[in-house]
């Protein structure tokens, strides 16, 4: 029974690290987080930060878990959905420049991001490809479109968009998406 407690308490203490992580990184970015800064606002030390995650990796990794956990669900609507989360990432540019460096280093199949953005790019497109089959089914979209193809599309257009946007200061975030979603395949405007 003690046993119980001292696990939910762990349980809380990391839920705790990763809010802060989370803020941390959306403020000062990923260039300029430190692990000192969220054990201090933890008030552990980096060794007490650590013993909650495998590595630093993991830990980078679950802060981006936690984003799109803060972010709106992506289930109905979900090409509407994904643009307003990516307009809302224009306030946290701290964790779209995380975002953007865990994907590159989670090409290293051995890096903990791999398996986990695998996962959340292997749900985003089931998602959106459920999406674009209904609005095939209700004439919104053409029947010709590759309803896989499509949603690869779509998710293409939004990291693209973070890509450039970290470098062009006239990039809007969330313009390629929408263009794609409201000029190119012809969707009601919100």
């Amino acid at each position: 029974m003690a046993r119980d407690g001292v696990y939910a308490k762990g349980r809380l203490k990391r839920e705790e690290i990763l809010d802060v992580a989370l803020e941390v990184f959306a403020d000062e970015g990923y260039r300029g987080t430190s692990l000192r800064t969220i054990a201090a606002r933890c008030g552990l030390t980096v060794a007490g930060v650590m013993h909650y995650f495998d590595s630093r990796e993991d830990l980078l990794t679950q802060v981006i878990v936690r984003r799109d956990q803060t972010g709106r669900p992506i289930y109905h609507d979900a090409p509407r959905t994904l643009a307003d989360n990516l307009r809302g990432n224009a306030e946290r540019p701290g964790l779209v420049e995380l975002f953007v460096s865990l994907s590159a280093a989670a090409h290293d199949r051995e890096h903990p991001a791999h398996e986990v953005l695998a996962h959340r790019y292997a749900g985003l497109r089931a998602t959106l490809r459920e999406d674009v089959v209904a609005r095939q089914e209700a004439g919104e979209l053409p029947a010709h479109l590759d309803p896989e193809a499509l949603a690869r599309l779509i998710i293409a257009t939004a990291d693209g968009a973070q890509l450039q946007w970290m470098v062009d200061d006239e990039a809007r975030l969330e313009g390629p998406l929408s263009t794609l979603l409201y000029d190119v395949l012809g969707l009601p405007r919100p």
